[in-house]
């Protein structure tokens, strides 16, 4: 489309789609003074494409860049135009008025799309574990880029990973590292099968060793438990939708991807059970407590609201779309165990609530295969490292300390 049929093609249809978009904020549950705000932003910039002619066909991110700039308003003012513009924009392809924008052919890009899909289609892994692989296959051939100059894998070698594993290991974790050597060797076990590299490289990266029962895992009382429960302010809606979220993850030990990929159909109020999507494609099923079905039924009931989204936990704020990553869940349970008074915390602070479950069932007599089948390990080894944590057993098979003359 050219400028000079603009005011034929665009002015008439874009009101029809400036309404329609508006219908899609009000369903994804945006206010009446946030949809006011959204409004006036994009009717401005309907006006400043009529008043430069320019199709909206023919928008770029130049084009963007420049309607913000020339508002008089400050940094989050202008940070929320520009979101509201791309939205706008998306809905504009997705009325099929705008084709998708065209990425810039990469070399890079596309062996990584050929690679993804493999694991996708061919390995069948978990969605999680596919962003874990794509990072580290992007960091990868990025530095391969920037060393060499370009991709250049007809000259990769063992010196290349070298150096790569040196730069990037360097201050991480030995978890971190050994992810990330596990996703090395994924993708040059990759690029050798499809003909990309000749020689199967994947034995240049060297194994990342982690002790697994090296520690004993942090772990939070039952009078902990109860104060971080007690903590959520059951009075407005974000109170309600915590206290629920801590209470599968303390009455039931769920993983924080488990509660944030469970979905209305999951909850099976009749049967009293909670089917659980576990890593790739397990389902399985447990108890729906009582405590728990209420505290998720009054959330449903009083604070979800109506959304397309089928997950059971949504945002607080618009659009109103279920928690997308699992460090959603860790950022509710930091919050709550501030409050609660408990500081410092570990990392991976919703495994707080599945360490404990753990500890307090080995605490009273239940066997290592019990605790298996409530934390679902697919490993019995995953499940070993709870022996540890019954510190009274442990003293009563302990040998004395040897003192000086020895044990007498």
């Amino acid at each position: 489309m050219t400028t000079s049929n603009y005011a034929v093609a665009d002015r008439g249809s874009l009101d029809v789609h400036i309404a329609s978009f508006l219908n899609e904020l009000t369903a994804a549950g945006y206010a009446p003074h946030r949809r006011a705000q959204r409004r006036s932003i994009v009717y401005a910039f309907k006006d400043w494409l009529q008043a430069r002619r320019i199709a909206v066909a023919e928008v770029s991110e130049t084009h963007l860049a420049a309607f913000v700039k020339r508002r008089r308003c400050g940094h989050d003012t202008r940070k929320r135009g520009l979101a509201t513009i791309r939205r706008f924009l998306a809905h504009l392809r997705q009325q099929g008025m705008l084709s998708p924008p065209a990425r810039p052919a990469s070399e890079t890009e596309d062996l990584v799309d050929r690679y993804l899909a493999y694991l996708r289609s061919v390995r069948g892994l978990a969605a999680n574990s596919i962003l874990v692989y794509a990072s580290c296959a992007r960091a990868f051939l990025a530095h391969r880029v920037a060393t060499a100059g370009r991709l250049a894998l007809d000259t990769l070698d063992a010196e290349a990973i070298r150096i790569f594993l040196v730069d990037h290991v360097a201050h991480r974790s030995s978890s971190a590292a050994r992810l990330l050597s596990i996703g090395l060797r994924s993708l040059l076990r990759f690029l050798f099968v499809h003909g990309d590299i000749t020689l199967d490289l994947s034995g240049a990266v060297p194994m990342v060793r982690t002790y697994q029962q090296s520690s004993v895992p942090a772990v939070l009382s039952p009078e902990d438990i109860e104060r971080v429960l007690a903590s959520a302010d059951r009075l407005t809606p974000r109170g309600r939708r915590d206290y629920a979220i801590l209470l599968l993850l303390a009455r039931l030990g769920l993983r924080a991807s488990e509660i944030v990929s469970l979905e209305l159909s999951d909850l099976r109020w009749r049967a009293a059970e909670i089917v659980i999507r576990g890593k790739g494609p397990r389902r399985d099923q447990l108890p729906l407590l009582a405590d728990i079905g209420e505290a998720i039924a009054q959330y449903v009931r009083e604070d979800r609201g109506a959304s397309p989204s089928r997950r059971v936990f949504l945002r607080l704020i618009p659009p109103r779309v279920g928690l997308t990553r699992p460090c959603s869940i860790d950022h509710i349970v930091r919050f709550a165990l501030a409050r609660a008074g408990i500081l410092h915390p570990p990392r991976r602070v919703a495994h707080l609530f599945r360490h404990s479950l753990a500890t307090r069932m080995i605490r009273q007599g239940a066997s290592m295969a019990e605790i298996a089948e409530v934390l679902r390990h697919r490993s019995h080894t995953s499940t070993a490292i709870y022996a540890k944590v019954s510190f009274e057993a442990l003293r009563a098979v302990a040998r004395p300390w040897p003192t000086v003359g020895g044990v007498r």
